[in-house]
């Protein structure tokens, strides 16, 4: 993970670089994470939990 993710609390759907580290790190599409953000909201431990992946 990049550095310039670490201590953040949300998923900025809207930038394509976050989007993308984000789905790569989930192992989904950027479509599901998306789809994931839109139902549970941005915060990373919500997303994480949604995909039943590790937030971490």
């Amino acid at each position: 993970m990049s550095t310039g993710f670490r201590g953040k609390t949300h998923i900025d759907i809207y930038d394509r670089a976050v989007r993308e580290e984000w789905a790569q790190r989930f192992g989904v599409s950027e479509e599901r994470l998306r789809k994931a953000v839109t139902i549970v909201g941005s915060r990373i431990t919500s997303v994480a939990a949604y995909l039943d992946k590790p937030a971490s």
